[in-house]
């Protein structure tokens, strides 16, 4: 009986804050006018809104689910990836952000990231977009997945439900309130969803601390039952440590990142926004490994049984809470969810709707047209990662590595060189995004262990497309307006 009840309340606390969510989406239906407010938000977004919303759309459910399943099984050893990604994302906002910016609003009028490689390297022939729509449809697609396999198993383990139903109730919720809102709408409910996952980190961690008896109680009663579990090197190779690092290039080549930076306000507002996005992550990423490493403790010490480890944050939240309180920690993974999904899903949108049918099929369509193609293109990429959402065995963490890697290696190389080189070429360009995107699905799927070198694809990959990237470049010839285009840039810095 007092499982119903618990539910029964959880369940409303999830329909209060999806509700909240819809409305958002809703409000902003009537106040997208055209292309750039639908998928860019008029670049009209403040320090603390960009900030926290390229944070929650970053983290997904790997945050609150993969993260402290990892440091559960494997320990302090898995935190290097936390590490990574946090020098990762300093870097990205420090070097990356303000000439991104300046480039895409002022140079040329881009509103997605094909946009922006089209008219760096002044491709007429559109190779590069058709290129770079490609490896985002494809990747962007197992991202998603990774989202809605996260909702379906807090959907599963909170209310008992078939994994099928609770796959499909994630999916809806989600695809409707990026379907109506667009970029204002996903930027808006990413700060809220931001704001509730900090939140939910900071908290979670703190009173499983006070169950334990204090810190001291709870690493003594690991260091107990797996000591190595408390070490940075024990158990570790210097390939899985430099694995783990390599998190961090991935940030170079995030979309639905990278195009925070090109809906800010102003690159004088890039300071504050990197002060505030930072902050958040490492906040949240260390309370994420607290609720790992201490609930091997809490585990232990209260006999618990626990047979996902990916599941320690819900098990703890409905353990250690009112069940209202336990329903608001929850909807922060049902946040962290939404926040990334929505993001990649609209990213993907733009990619169908602006980049292959505005800019390759129908130059003269209308915004208007353009805006519901994009919707379409909402539902289209949902309903493939839905498929790829069956199968409840999935990792979120190893489906969000491979995609991760791919955009990575992929975009991440082709971003710093278009950004930092003036003899890059439009040869080089798209030599570079082939070769990693290709590497990465070749080291994951075969040659890692055909060569016995176990090491996280985004590595290969990156290295490989830079590679590619300055041969080619050094033997093909920079066009005159890829060259005036770069010149305007450092003009304007």
């Amino acid at each position: 009986m007092q499982l119903v009840q618990i539910n029964t309340e959880i369940a409303i606390t999830f329909i209060a804050y999806s509700a909240l969510m819809l409305f958002i989406g809703f409000y902003f239906y009537t106040k997208n006018k055209g292309t750039e407010d639908y998928f860019l938000g008029g670049r009209s977004l403040g320090p603390v809104v960009s900030a926290l919303s390229a944070g929650a759309s970053d983290m997904s459910a790997w945050l609150l689910m993969g993260l402290p399943g990892a440091l559960y099984v494997g320990g302090l050893v898995e935190s290097y990836i936390a590490i990574g990604l946090s020098v990762g994302a300093f870097l990205n906002w420090a070097f990356v952000a303000k000439r991104l910016r300046i480039y895409t609003s002022v140079i040329a009028d881009s509103i997605t990231i094909p946009d922006y490689f089209e008219t760096r390297f002044d491709d007429d022939k559109h190779i590069l977009r058709i290129v770079c729509a490609v490896v985002i449809l494809v990747f962007f697609t197992f991202y998603v997945s990774s989202g809605l396999v996260g909702g379906a198993k807090l959907f599963e383990s909170t209310f008992g439900i078939d994994y099928a139903y609770a796959l499909t109730t994630g999916t809806l919720i989600i695809v409707v309130y990026t379907f109506l809102g667009g970029y204002k709408a996903v930027c808006w409910t990413d700060m809220i969803q931001g704001l509730l996952m900090m939140s939910a980190l900071i908290i979670v961690p703190l009173v499983m601390l006070s169950n334990l008896g204090g810190l001291d109680e709870a690493m003594g009663i690991v260091r107990e039952i797996k000591p190595q579990n408390l070490s940075m090197v024990e158990g570790i190779s210097a390939l899985s440590i430099v694995s783990a690092l390599a998190w961090g290039l991935g940030y170079f080549g995030q979309p639905h990142i990278l195009v925070r930076f090109m809906s800010i306000r102003s690159t004088k507002e890039i300071p504050t926004a990197t002060f505030v996005g930072i902050s958040w992550m490492v906040i949240s990423l260390i309370g994420a490994c607290l609720i790992g490493i201490l609930g091997i403790a809490y585990v232990h010490k209260f006999n618990l049984s626990l047979q996902d480890p990916e599941k320690i944050f819900i098990i703890m939240s409905q353990l250690l809470f009112n069940p209202w309180i336990a329903g608001i920690l929850l909807s922060a993974i049902l946040a962290a969810i939404m926040s990334t999904a929505s993001s990649q899903l609209l990213v993907s949108s733009s990619t169908l709707a602006e980049d292959f049918y505005r800019r390759i099929f129908r130059q003269d369509a209308s915004s208007q047209t353009v805006m519901k193609l994009g919707r379409i293109g909402v539902l289209l990429v949902a309903l493939i990662a839905f498929l790829i959402s069956t199968d409840k065995n999935s990792s979120v963490l190893s489906i969000v590595a491979y995609a991760w890697a791919g955009f990575g290696a992929s975009f991440g190389s082709v971003m710093l060189f278009s950004l930092f080189w003036s003899k890059m070429t439009r040869a080089g360009a798209i030599a570079g995004m082939i070769t990693g995107a290709v590497v990465v699905v070749a080291w994951k799927n075969f040659l890692a262990s055909a060569l016995n070198f176990p090491i996280y694809e985004i590595v290969p990959g990156f290295v490989c497309a830079s590679a590619v990237i300055i041969i080619v470049s050094l033997s093909s010839t920079v066009r005159p307006g890829t060259q005036k285009a770069y010149e305007s840039m450092l003009k304007n810095l």
